[in-house]
């Protein structure tokens, strides 16, 4: 995906996927994480997110990335929360805006994520993946996009387990998917295990058929799993 396809969804609004509430499979199952008070969560491709909100609103603090300033920039409107805004001082086309939500402290980098490295993260206990693995596309080569952004996450927080949520369809095999265009993508499961196995010990916790089907009658799946690493 070429960043300007990104930078138009912001500038025109074109946000659908930008929800207004929670994500309810995170709320079912952040718990799961046993994650200890003022943990920090990674949030990759984070836009303006409301589960950032919500993610603090449990005793963390959060740190995301995204792409476009604009997103970065509404959500601190939006939660009437006065950045403090840092330039990187070595990477030209990184900066983050920091504020605080209550006690906790949400630090959004904006910038292409690819550029990041550990140490500009710090600690991170846990990784919250709604839309960013879902956004990028996997055209079968091995340094794909996706693959690149999978194994960038390892890279990221190599002890950080993940909450990761994704989309598929019932009753068909990985062909089929193929068929379907994103973003967001539809990834069968036997990927998520190419992409990460690894590295981490893979659960799938729910998956649950959506009211949406495809032409065959076959209904699109909504997925959470957790990432353990090794």
């Amino acid at each position: 995906m070429e960043p300007n396809f990104w930078q138009n969804k912001w500038q025109s609004n074109k946000v659908g996927f930008n929800q207004s509430k929670p994500n309810t499979l995170l709320m079912k199952h952040f718990s799961a994480l046993q994650l200890p008070p003022n943990s920090c969560v990674f949030v990759p491709l984070c836009g303006k997110s409301i589960d950032m909100v919500w993610l603090a609103d449990q005793g963390c603090d959060v740190v995301g990335v995204e792409l476009v300033e604009l997103a970065v920039e509404q959500f601190f409107e939006e939660h009437q929360i006065q950045p403090t805004i840092v330039e990187h001082p070595n990477t030209p086309n990184l900066k983050y805006y920091q504020g605080h939500l209550d006690s906790q402290t949400i630090t959004l980098w904006v910038g292409d994520i690819f550029e990041l490295t550990a140490q500009d993260l710090g600690s991170v206990d846990a990784i919250y993946d709604r839309a960013a693995l879902v956004a990028l596309p996997d055209d079968g080569s091995e340094d794909s996009l996706r693959v690149r952004y999978s194994q960038q996450l390892i890279k990221l927080a190599p002890k950080a387990q993940q909450l990761l949520l994704s989309f598929g369809l019932s009753g068909v095999d990985e062909a089929e998917y193929a068929k379907y265009s994103g973003p967001p993508f539809l990834i069968p499961s036997q990927k998520i295990y190419s992409y990460y196995q690894q590295a981490y010990e893979i659960s799938l916790v729910e998956a649950y058929e959506t009211q949406q089907v495809n032409s065959e009658g076959n209904p699109f799946l909504n997925l959470a799993w957790q990432l353990v690493p090794h």
